[in-house]
């Protein structure tokens, strides 16, 4: 668990993209609810067009037009968009060479390019940063730092250096940070970093900020030679340290300038090292942000008692510990956090996992009301990646399954609509417990009126399924005489399925529906149930191929019953259903004077169409020399219709048509 003691306060290195400095200085993040910039949205359509918009060297790189130059910003922004879409290779790196870009700040993270590759692309650029954490295994560690100390500039005045490996080098050859006497930021998480090593950065002149999680270190007594100048010092899971906890703590008792501290461990391991940093009252009197996550025997107690007595304290990082639940914490940031943590890792299951409960926390009971839109997009967007990634983690589709249940994300949040529904729809067929199953129905309700009827055709094998399993549903309620929340959410669901959607009204009609509904009206007598099954059987009426499948004795009488419903919107609907029907003579053939009746029984809206001055326009249309043949059609058979229930009524509207 991770708390902010400040809301305005980001832990340790987490510095988002789009960060920009206010007047004092201070870190300020662009709102998630604004639009993305311009500058954005062109890099990321020239990325797309890289290959069309670039000539190609012969040895198969890209080159960029001739006459192109890049501002540095925009230079260093379109890297980053590159490396974030995973664009970055030996091809597309050669894009960097020579004068037409120029960097400062570098991101290759995660790039798969080859130490040749980024020695021509990146280290005769004046750079100041270099984030090169997770490269390939093509650009080994040892590679990377000779080809910045090939460039006199950049020994002078690279600021930042961000490393890790995810394959340690068989060769454990000493790493020579020392000709990088800019340096002020470095991190050799993972990496195959000795005491030695150590001892070797600790004279930088410059160094304030220094990772160096899970290395070989096993003595860090070395960090006393920076101790006037350290801020910043990360030595997570230090796995391989050889000195007692009182060697340890008084090491970094001496480190009086840290802002920043930490510690934290792997729970298995059960370190007790926090737990004792945690009882010193002369230690780290400056510190403005503590990670303790895995640590053991830590409590709400302790932790409460150091932050009070270090009142500037606005981060501590208590994951994986028994503290983290007093009112004393607060967690408005934590969102952001999830997020970050998804997006870094997107094929770690139990990062995946966890954070789809935290996101799960963090958003409901109304949570989500006050956080940016953006925000909840990108975790919604990630919690679906992490489905893609993890197609078989029930657990893990159970927590998005529950984050979707949030109206204000359901409704308000931009997402991939189209897969949300295909996710949900094959859930709601797994026949989990009730409670599962009615969500699932009321998120089908809800994102069938968000699909295009386009999309909804696309849907084929979960449209079918999600149809025909509804339909049971709403069978099973109607044979338990059941009308629970359940059943109106189902009958909301197939009313919003089948909506401008013929296929959804095939497969209802195909899977006995029709028979279902017809039970449902003998059945339940609240309007609501009446209003949206007469909503589905309107849809049906629509489909010029299955309306006749409605014109049945049962059918039709229901319907021509409910036509005098005292609620309107139930009367409503009967009237729309006979009034499609009715509109084809075909089916009614043999049984005209069943349709003159059901006719007759609309004869109520006749003076209302009067009354509105419907007439006259109907009269207009029909003597139109322009209108459209079928619309004149339309308008003179509901005049016919007209003059044969309402030939009595005195406001006749000046027309050619003779209605006595």
């Amino acid at each position: 668990m991770v708390h902010f003691l400040h809301p305005g306060f980001l832990p340790r290195t987490i510095v988002p993209p789009d960060a920009q400095k206010d007047a004092l200085g201070c870190c300020v993040v662009q709102e998630e609810a604004s639009p993305y910039s311009l500058v954005n949205i062109c890099l990321n359509a020239l990325i797309a067009n890289l290959e069309k918009l670039c000539s190609e060297r012969p040895d198969g790189t890209l080159c960029l037009p001739e006459h192109w130059r890049f501002p540095q910003e925009v230079a260093d922004r379109f890297l980053g968009v590159m490396t974030w879409q995973g664009k970055l290779t030996d091809r597309t790196a050669s894009i960097f060479q020579g004068n037409q870009m120029k960097l400062k700040l570098v991101n290759i993270q995660k790039a798969k390019i080859s130490t040749p590759a980024f020695i021509k692309a990146f280290c005769h650029h004046k750079l100041i940063e270099l984030d090169a954490t997770a490269v390939h295994a093509d650009l080994p560690i040892p590679d990377i730092i000779s080809g910045l100390c090939s460039n006199n500039w950049i020994q002078e005045n690279l600021q930042c250096l961000l490393l890790d490996s995810t394959s340690i080098p068989q060769d454990s050859r000493l790493l020579f940070f020392g000709q990088l006497t800019g340096l002020r930021i470095l991190s050799v998480f993972n990496v195959c970093f000795h005491t030695e090593d150590l001892a070797n950065v600790s004279h930088l002149p410059r160094l304030e900020s220094l990772d160096i999680s899970n290395t070989l270190v096993t003595n860090i007594s070395a960090l006393l030679t920076c101790k006037d100048r350290l801020k910043s010092l990360t030595m997570h899971y230090l796995k391989c340290l050889s000195m007692s906890k009182p060697q340890i703590l008084a090491v970094i008792r001496e480190l009086k300038c840290l802002l920043h501290l930490d510690i934290s461990d792997h729970r298995q391991l059960k370190s007790d090292l926090a737990f004792h940093l945690l009882q010193q009252k002369d230690i780290l009197p400056n510190v403005i942000s503590l990670d303790v996550s895995g640590g053991n025997c830590i409590t709400d107690g302790v932790v409460e008692l150091f932050v009070r007595q270090r009142p500037a304290m606005q981060f501590v990082g208590l994951l994986a510990t028994d503290a983290g639940y007093s009112d004393f914490f607060t967690t408005e940031q934590g969102l952001r956090l999830v997020a970050v943590g998804m997006r870094n890792h997107p094929l770690d299951l139990p990062v995946q996992f966890t954070a789809s409960a935290c996101a799960l926390n963090l958003t409901r009971q109304g949570l989500a009301r006050g956080m940016p839109v953006r925000l909840l997009s990108e975790v919604t967007c990630l919690l679906f990646k992490a489905l893609k990634n993890f197609p078989h983690y029930q657990q893990l589709q159970k927590n998005c399954l529950l984050s979707l249940t949030n109206s204000r994300i359901l409704v308000d949040v931009p997402f991939d609509r189209f897969d949300a529904a295909k996710f949900v729809m094959r859930w709601l067929c797994k026949h989990e417990n009730p409670k599962m199953q009615t969500m699932a129905v009321s998120i089908t309700s809800i994102l069938a009126l968000q699909l295009s009827p386009e999309q909804t055709v696309q849907l084929k094998e979960e449209l079918l399924m999600a149809v025909k399993e509804l339909v049971a549903i709403v069978k099973q309620k109607t044979t338990e005489n059941l009308d629970d929340v359940t059943l109106l959410f189902t009958l909301k669901a197939l009313w919003n399925l089948t909506d401008e959607s013929p296929a959804a009204c095939k497969h209802f009609v195909e899977n006995q529906g029709l028979v279902v509904f017809t039970r449902v009206l003998e059945t339940f007598s609240e309007s609501a149930i009446q209003s949206k099954v007469l909503g589905l059987l309107n849809n049906i009426a629509e489909v010029k191929e299955l309306s006749s499948r409605l014109v049945s004795e049962d059918m039709m009488k229901r319907i021509r019953s409910l036509l005098h419903s005292k609620e309107m919107e139930v009367s409503y609907f009967a009237a729309g259903i006979i009034a499609h029907l009715t509109s084809d003579r075909q089916p009614w053939l043999s049984r005209d004077f069943q349709r003159r009746a059901l006719l007759q029984d609309l004869s109520k809206y006749c003076k209302m169409l009067v009354e509105e001055e419907g007439l006259q326009l109907l009269c207009d249309i029909q003597e139109h020399s322009e209108a459209n043949p079928q619309a004149q059609q339309i308008a003179a058979s509901i005049l016919d219709d007209f003059r044969m229930h309402f030939m009595n009524y005195q406001r006749l509207p000046l027309c050619r048509m003779q209605f006595l």
